[in-house]
């Protein structure tokens, strides 16, 4: 079996865990509980992940932490938007 077909079974699955969480974040009206760190911490590995498998020639790896980037991207920008509405709705 090539292990490339590994390697892009395996992304699509944690891409779908990882989609699953941000949509339910998504529906979590205030987020609470939520570390803007996780997200920091998850850009920056992917980054760091993504010149790696750039460096070493591997495409599935490549692909894979771009994607979760852009998962920890969207996450990010919803956690900060739902924080900064319940910051907003103490001020009233």
């Amino acid at each position: 079996m090539n292990p490339d077909v590994i390697g892009w079974f395996a992304s699509i699955v944690l891409l779908a865990t990882l989609v699953r969480q941000v949509i339910t974040m998504a529906r979590d009206p205030d987020a609470k509980g939520v570390s803007r760190w996780l997200f920091l911490g998850q850009c920056v590995a992917s980054v760091g992940f993504i010149a790696y498998s750039l460096m070493v020639g591997n495409r599935v790896f490549v692909a894979t932490n771009a994607a979760i980037l852009v998962t920890a991207i969207v996450g990010q920008c919803i956690v900060a938007r739902r924080k900064s509405r319940r910051g907003l709705a103490g001020v009233r």
